[in-house]
């Protein structure tokens, strides 16, 4: 935990994160509500690399179900996160780094994203239903309804932070604290 001014801000990286070392692409993950655009834009001006909102990449398909309160299956979800995990191949084949949003509520839908690869991280952020659903109900403009956070939990596979490379973030927490903190941990690793 790292104390600024009065708030906490709980920033907690992986085992493997920190025997990878600084990753070139960062998927900014977690339920929908949680704040994965607003800290991925603030993260991307503050490092100065390209944002994809993984929302964009969505068939418009799966965007008519969710509209319609109807949740995703596996089936579903499989060309939308074919097309994050291209966009994260064609950064790395080019030698760029890069930010994209997407749930990642699974741990097989993390793989296929990075490809097991070190060099992507999930960015975490992490919190209860009880500290979502406020957010998410003031939210406007967004093809997904409140009452489809139920179904997100339901899904939730929270990433291992043994296992996976991970940066867990408190969604409690101020979003401007937490992209200052979330970058200044990245760049203490090698790299």
């Amino acid at each position: 935990m790292c104390n600024i001014g009065q708030k906490a801000v709980m920033v907690s990286l992986s085992r493997r994160l920190g025997q990878a070392g600084r990753p070139c692409v960062l998927i900014v993950m977690g339920v929908s509500g949680c704040g994965k655009s607003t800290l991925a834009q603030l993260m991307a001006e503050r490092m100065g690399w390209p944002l994809v909102e993984g929302d964009d990449l969505h068939p418009a398909n799966n965007i008519a179900r969710m509209s319609n309160g109807i949740p995703l299956t596996d089936e579903d979800r499989a060309p939308w996160l074919d097309r994050i995990a291209a966009q994260v191949a064609a950064w790395k084949e080019a030698g760029q780094c890069g930010i994209i949003t997407c749930s990642s509520l699974k741990r097989h839908y993390r793989e296929r994203i990075g490809s097991g690869s070190t060099d992507v991280c999930f960015v975490y952020l992490k919190g209860s239903r009880e500290d979502i659903a406020p957010r998410l109900a003031q939210r406007t403009g967004h093809f997904m309804p409140v009452a489809m956070l139920d179904s997100q939990f339901a899904t939730l596979e929270e990433p291992d932070m043994e296992e996976e490379v991970v940066m867990a973030l408190d969604v409690n927490a101020a979003q401007d604290l937490l992209a200052e903190q979330a970058c200044a941990h990245l760049a203490s690793l090698p790299g």
